[in-house]
């Protein structure tokens, strides 16, 4: 028997109304021994009006929804208090069902409760930790197309195509001498193979821009010292983040901000000038700017003319923007066309912007689009793509098919990690940790 959980479903803090939620086998029956007003157990779905008492005391005038298994968010019998928004109230209830036996959930207990209960896969699960936490319209419109299964959807046929694929294998290894199956000859492996391989090619570049729309872009500001950093990064956020004088290294440490442009949310950060001759503190900023690199989607080369000085660190040339500050000063017969020219003083900072989302390549579509989106599942996409051209080399060399079907066993335990229908226990306790307690 699930033991009931119980848990504040609404922030810790004073407000009008606060919403304690508990799930287990003996929910209601906990419920009817403090709540003042019978419990219909015979309906999936009711709201009651009452008194929640300790004994003879009243902790709250409170109205209660009740959800009958298997109905409701579990898929266990639960129910929700609405009480008066005072954390005392709240506590005060919750600390009462402890007493009647419940005890306080997890993070994330009660949506892992509805996974293993099969009322949403993995994917899904995943969608509410991303509408939670969605701080753009766009990331959450992403979010509630997961919600729904829209995403899940799409690794469905994915499936099917490598159980297909895995099918055929396994039928000319278990019966050889019939005549009247489908031969699996190595032109059809391979060409299965290469159409799977196609499958997840499109998924991933669906999945990456779309990444990029829930969690946003990490743009890094380089240069050398009062080039303007610091008075770009203001101008590219609007307010006024990062001090600005003309005293050399007036930035020792990182500044950062944001600002959603046209839906993506842009994370700026502004880092010390790099110069050979810098005090201690300096020295530890440009040290933590250094260690920030790899971090980075973008790092803006920024120069008050048309000379930039050599990075002293690697990083691809197709992250680097080259960006000439201080436009005002420089003459339209003057400008180089591969750099971008703006004016942190008179905030003309749309020419970066407008690379930034060149750059990003994102269509309308790209926002109103299901699409498999996070870095777990991507990451296993990945790997089936992997297993892919095992399949296609072992078959090249003409392997036993045995041997062959090994990499699309994987290949296929992959595909159902995605939806966690192979219920491995570590990616679940990873996943749910991130969970707030009561969702």
């Amino acid at each position: 028997m699930q033991e009931t959980i119980i848990a504040l479903a609404t922030a810790p803090f004073k407000s009008a109304l606060a919403i304690v939620r508990a799930s287990g086998e003996d929910a209601l029956i906990l419920l009817s021994e403090v709540f003042s007003t019978t419990i219909d157990l015979s309906k999936d779905k009711n709201v009651y009006y009452g008194y929640i008492k300790n004994e003879d005391k009243i902790i709250d005038q409170v109205v209660v929804i009740t959800y009958v298994a298997p109905h409701g968010y579990t898929g266990e019998n639960a129910f929700e208090i609405i009480c008066h928004g005072s954390v005392g109230i709240a506590n005060d209830i919750i600390s009462l069902f402890i007493k009647h036996g419940a005890r306080l959930a997890l993070p994330g207990e009660f949506s892992e409760r509805a996974y293993l209960n099969n009322k949403m896969d993995l994917m899904q699960v995943e969608a509410v930790n991303d509408l939670i936490s969605a701080r753009t319209e766009e990331a959450r419109n992403l979010a509630i197309l997961g919600l729904k299964g829209d995403d899940s959807k799409l690794v469905k046929p994915l499936r099917e195509k490598i159980a297909d694929l895995l099918a055929l294998i396994e039928v000319n290894i278990d019966y050889p001498e019939y005549e009247d199956i489908e031969i699996a000859n190595t032109k059809k492996i391979i060409d299965a193979a290469k159409s799977i391989k196609v499958m997840i090619k499109n998924l991933i570049q669906d999945g990456l821009k779309a990444k990029v729309i829930k969690d946003g872009v990490k743009v890094m500001l380089v240069g050398h010292t009062n080039v303007g950093k610091s008075s770009l990064l203001n101008a590219l956020l609007g307010e006024e983040k990062a001090i600005v004088t003309a005293i050399e290294g007036t930035t020792r440490d990182i500044v950062d901000g944001e600002v959603n442009h046209k839906g993506i949310t842009f994370h700026f950060y502004d880092t010390a000038g790099l110069h050979d001759d810098t005090s201690f503190i300096e020295n530890i900023g440009i040290k933590k700017a250094r260690a920030l690199v790899k971090e980075m989607d973008y790092i803006v080369h920024v120069s008050d003319s048309n000379n930039f000085e050599p990075l002293s660190f690697k990083v691809k040339s197709n992250k680097i923007i080259k960006v000439v500050n201080k436009s005002e000063k420089i003459k339209d017969k003057d400008k180089n066309k591969d750099y971008i020219y703006v004016s942190a003083k008179r905030k003309e900072v749309k020419p970066l912007f407008d690379i930034l989302l060149k750059k990003l390549n994102l269509k309308e579509e790209d926002f109103h689009s299901p699409s498999i989106n996070n870095s777990r599942a991507i990451g296993l996409l990945s790997q089936i793509d992997k297993d892919m051209d095992k399949v296609i080399k072992d078959t090249s060399l003409g392997l036993p098919i045995d041997i062959i079907s090994v990499s699309l066993q994987d290949a296929y335990a992959h595909c159902l990690a995605i939806l966690g229908e192979d219920h491995n226990q570590d990616f679940e306790e990873e996943i749910f940790s991130r969970f707030c307690v009561g969702k």
